[in-house]
């Protein structure tokens, strides 16, 4: 509840000083890639919000050149994981063989195959940008037959070793012992041109060891929204998973979405989707919790030397020095998704990437009018993954992380490893602080930045202001060229409801004052320019998905295409965007769509 806290002394902080103001707020490896031997593998560093919009591809064997002259694999049959698979061949593996639903002692993985759909499949989208710029794949290669098989499950590559993993997790507070890969499969390693390691996962591919009561399937709906928002949040900049192709059967999955004794039946879906690591803190807790200690020093050891290079593994310290950088990077994450207005829906220890990453989306949301207590998970009646909640509960993961690390330190250093989480707190408010002042074209730090950021937000709140809009348009208003009160018109339909709030023409007095500090040469064109690379004008708003989810279940695959085409560049004015109303105010038919886990 820490930063709640924090929320609510700013609140205090408003009343306080707006009384004087004139009115308050209640009136407020080493490996080489496997095509390339003069390329080495380097580590992906998962929160360089830049690492691929300017990639070469050298390859090898059957090529094509890409618009830069560079090379891409033409044939899909000469694509192939990378020679040495680090997680197949460095742990133990499950020594049961047979795919059924069981409790898996001494093991961080099962053999496990994908399970082929019974009906014929399509492919409803391939994000070119994956296939491109990670996969050094030719786009003429998901026209083949084999293609679509291999992202679908109904196929493999020869030699490899798809693994189901096994972790546990805290699931709304509580521990749930094993959980697992349920109907997830890692296919393999793959290292691209650039040297970079990439594991490729099948969700929705069937049954495996870790299904538990479920059916390992995933369905079109929840298949369509996990597709879109890993691409959408890579190009908003935040650290994500990635996706690479879509597809659907025919093939009957009967899920109960809402819980309320209403099951229906939807159409089996696969995502084939990507990340450095999806190793998460239940992979480590799963460990600790049933006292597998070696294996537990092993997977960190593991986790360390591949993911986090500046650690020396020959450090004492290392495991505090691996807890400080995690908090760090989450600190990064979280942040990111409060400023840009994300709410993940189910932030469990089990879907809690320990590289700091998104992952695992499902019943997630972002803001339409601001409300901090925002629940997108209709499964979550207590309101535990709210928007405003996400910090504490970052928090509350990272120590189930430090416990799960306990058995690896020694009682000084667990007394050390209390300390170092302590500092989540300070870090979080700092970076959350320049964040904001990013959204409002602010330069460095003033005395006044927390109580105008804390009242801009109050206001939002009190006239349920569009979140991503408001600050959009504010980078539009005219505020250095004179001292007259803005015109807020009908376009900045965002604005013009913040503007009904009675504080609002004094806050943007004081913001006004404000920008003025920023330098002499500041101007109303520089102060746009910067604030549009950082607030978008389009979001995977749930009524966008739900649109194209209803035309996907008719095999009309249009929508889910073009909002990959708009969510790829969400910071950019894009005519065909507006005229299907993306950045208009929501429908009021929107108001009704609702999430849930079911998927």
């Amino acid at each position: 509840m820490m930063l709640i806290i924090w929320t609510l002394c700013l609140t205090l902080l408003i009343t306080c000083t707006a009384s004087n103001e004139g009115g308050d707020l209640h009136d407020l490896g080493d490996e080489q890639p496997n095509h390339d031997e003069n390329c080495n593998e380097q580590k992906i560093d998962p929160h360089d919000k830049t690492k691929y919009t300017d990639q070469k591809h050298r390859t090898g064997g059957s090529c094509s050149a890409d618009e830069d002259g560079t090379s891409l694999v033409a044939s899909f049959e000469d694509w192939k994981f990378a020679e040495k698979q680090l997680l197949a061949e460095s742990f133990p593996l499950d020594p049961e063989k047979d795919n059924f639903v069981r409790q898996v002692p001494n093991a961080v993985f099962s053999v496990v195959h994908p399970i082929p759909f019974e009906t014929p499949v399509k492919l409803v989208a391939v994000s070119q940008e994956v296939l491109t710029d990670i996969l050094d794949l030719d786009p003429n290669v998901t026209s083949g037959d084999f293609f679509l098989a291999f992202v679908s499950g109904n196929t493999f590559l020869q030699d490899s070793t798809p693994l189901a993993h096994r972790y546990g997790g805290h699931q709304f507070g509580s521990w749930s012992g094993q959980l697992g890969d349920g109907r997830a499969v890692t296919l393999g390693e793959y290292v691209n041109s650039e040297g970079e390691r990439w594991e490729l996962q099948l969700k929705g591919s069937g049954k495996t060891p870790y299904s538990r009561h479920g059916d390992g399937r995933a369905v079109l709906r929840s298949s369509v929204r996990e597709f879109l928002v890993s691409e959408a949040m890579y190009h908003l900049g935040i650290p994500t998973t990635r996706a690479l192709s879509l597809v659907v059967s025919n093939d009957p999955v009967w899920r109960d979405q809402f819980y309320d004794g209403h099951p229906k039946q939807e159409r089996g879906a696969v995502v084939l989707r990507l990340a450095p690591s999806w190793f998460r803190i239940g992979s480590l807790e799963i460990l600790a919790t049933n006292g597998e200690i070696d294996l537990l020093r092993k997977l960190t050891d593991f986790i360390i030397k591949n993911y986090f290079p500046d650690i020396d593994m020959d450090d004492k310290d290392r495991y505090l020095a691996f807890l400080t950088e995690v908090i760090t990077q989450t600190v990064d994450m979280i942040v990111s998704w409060m400023a840009i207005g994300f709410a993940h829906g189910v932030m469990n220890t089990d879907n809690f990437s320990i590289l700091s990453l998104t992952i695992d989306y499902g019943p997630f949301g972002f803001l339409d009018g601001y409300k901090p207590s925002f629940v997108p998970n209709t499964s979550d009646d207590e309101g535990r993954y709210s928007y405003e909640k996400q910090p504490d509960i970052a928090y509350y993961n990272l120590d189930k992380l430090r416990e799960a690390l306990g058995p690896l330190l020694d009682e000084e250093q667990q007394k050390q490893a209390k300390t170092i989480l302590s500092g989540y707190t300070e870090k979080y408010k700092v970076e959350f602080m320049d964040a904001f002042r990013d959204k409002l074209g602010l330069y460095i730090e003033e005395p006044e930045d927390e109580y105008m950021v804390a009242v801009l937000l109050q206001m939002m709140q009190e006239t349920e202001a569009d979140f991503t809009m408001t600050f959009r348009q504010l980078g539009d208003l005219p505020l250095m060229g004179s001292a007259d009160p803005p015109i807020i018109d009908d376009s900045l339909w965002a604005l013009k409801q913040l503007n009904t709030h009675r504080m609002f023409p004094h806050w943007l007095k004081l913001y006004r004052q404000r920008l003025q500090k920023n330098g002499d040469d500041e101007t109303d064109e520089g102060r746009q320019q910067r604030t549009k690379g950082v607030n978008p004008k389009y979001i995977l708003r749930n009524w966008m998905a739900q649109q194209a989810i209803e035309k996907a279940e008719k095999d009309d695959f249009s929508q889910v295409q073009s909002l990959l085409q708009i969510l790829s560049r969400p910071f950019d004015d894009q005519p065909d965007a507006d005229e299907a109303g993306y950045a208009s105010e929501i429908p009021e038919w929107a108001k009704t769509v609702r999430v849930s886990c079911s998927s």
